[in-house]
């Protein structure tokens, strides 16, 4: 049987135990900062040439101009024409429901009239430019190309520009087919910290964005946090995690494989489920046991389970919603009766999962919803990627003669109370009875 830990609500030292668990750190340790703000500086001041640099030494691949970074927009339909049907097949249904769904996000500009004739409202526009990391080699997946391109592309960006690591020169079909299927305008071959350096700073081949999106390891997160500020960032992603609310009629074997599918992304990954019957727990665990084998990644599994994972029986589903909310995992399955019940209860959640035919893989690849999710408990004030977190809106101000009276009359008075005379004034200029629109 897989280690993993065994925790019951009732016991005197379980909210110490569970806080434990949870914690999880994401600040990058001193050397990788070292390490990444060199990297920045010196794509910040020598460009592509740093870029090359970096490219050949921490991807293999050796390249003797900027230029030959850039992965050609015929490359990307050959990759989408060559990859066998089910697969293509697979992309584009996946980008048609992520689609559907943005397309019920976008911000929309509105107005209003006041009495006087005032005008007040709010104009929403798209960001300019948006860069997307991508992580390649052994990490390479198309679904994130989808998840942060298509919202992009709803919300109307005018240049959308992806980064994604080539090791030793070698290209992930998938990936740059799911560019295509998501409409990425240009696509460069770069990655690590020295691809968010590119993207933050822009070089003489690579534009500079607005924002920077998407995944990436600790050095990527790590630049990320340093170029915030200079550009805009979705978050700091930290590992995967699922939390089961489980009433115990769920298959068992459904819900141990639940938890492995988040578990397997990482050893720091974490699964977690709640239950309030002691006998089914003990069955989720045996079917645990049963499927570890058959896992390709059972190490990494195994490891995640021991080091952050636990089955914790609790009181009943009204504490579990408690704890749920306490814990506010990045994806919520509840695999409940009355999951609606639950759902109305949650307030803390990046994606919530309802019925026991719910798989949270499906979120993860197809069911429309963004995959891009708050974790370590930043659900409690933070959202899912999303069509707005491309979009920015500007407040609108526009004053009749009469609003100005009226409105500068209260500047004024707040104004010379804050000591800000400038201000005052500004604002009596159009007091007078002679400002006319």
């Amino acid at each position: 049987m897989p280690e993993i830990h065994r925790l019951d609500s009732r016991d005197t030292h379980f909210a110490a135990r569970l806080d434990a668990l949870l914690a999880w750190e994401s600040v990058a340790d001193a050397a990788v900062t070292a390490t990444v703000n060199e990297i920045l500086a010196a794509v910040r001041t020598r460009g592509d040439a740093a870029l090359l640099e970096y490219t050949a030494r921490f991807d293999r691949l050796n390249l003797t101009c900027g230029a030959d970074l850039e992965i050609p927009q015929a490359r990307l339909r050959q990759a989408l024409d060559d990859i066998p049907a089910a697969q293509r097949e697979a992309l584009e249904t996946s980008a048609a429901r992520i689609r559907a769904y943005a397309e019920r996000q976008r911000l929309d500009s509105w107005q209003y009239t006041e009495a006087d004739g005032t005008v007040l409202g709010q104009q929403v526009s798209p960001l300019d430019r948006v860069g997307l990391y991508v992580p390649g080699g052994k990490a390479a997946y198309p679904s994130s190309v989808l998840m942060n391109a298509i919202p992009a592309k709803v919300a109307g960006v005018g240049e959308l520009v992806m980064v994604v690591p080539t090791p030793g020169g070698e290209l992930n079909e998938l990936v740059l087919a799911a560019a295509a299927v998501a409409g990425v305008d240009r696509v460069f071959a770069l990655g690590g910290a020295q691809a968010v350096a590119a993207l933050a700073y822009g070089t003489e081949t690579v534009p500079a964005v607005d924002k920077i999106v998407g995944p990436g390891n600790i050095y990527v997160a790590a630049a990320k946090r340093q170029v915030y500020g200079t550009v805009g960032i979705d978050m700091i992603a930290g590992p995967s995690e699922i939390l089961v609310v489980c009433d115990g009629l769920t298959d068992p074997h459904w819900i141990a494989v639940d938890l492995f599918s988040q578990a397997e992304h990482d050893e720091d990954a974490q699964a977690i489920l709640l239950c309030p019957n002691a006998d089914y727990i003990d069955r989720v665990a045996a079917a645990m046991d049963e499927l570890l084998a058959d896992m390709p990644r059972a190490d990494i599994i195994r490891t995640s389970l021991r080091v952050r994972g636990a089955l914790i029986r609790v009181r009943d589903l009204d504490e579990a919603v408690t704890l749920a909310n306490h814990i506010a995992p990045e994806h919520l399955e509840l695999s409940v009766a009355d999951p609606d019940a639950l759902a109305a209860r949650i307030h803390h959640a990046g994606a919530m999962f309802l019925g026991r035919h719910t798989a949270e893989a499906l979120g993860d690849y197809c069911a429309g919803p963004n995959h891009v999710l708050p974790t370590s408990r930043t659900a409690r004030f933070s959202s899912p990627l999303g069509v707005y977190d491309f979009q920015k809106r500007a407040s609108i101000i526009h004053c009749s003669a009469e609003g100005a009276r009226v409105l500068g009359r209260t500047a004024s008075t707040l104004a010379r109370g804050e000591g800000l005379i400038a201000h005052a004034r500004s604002a009596e200029y159009r007091v007078s009875d002679e400002a006319t629109d």
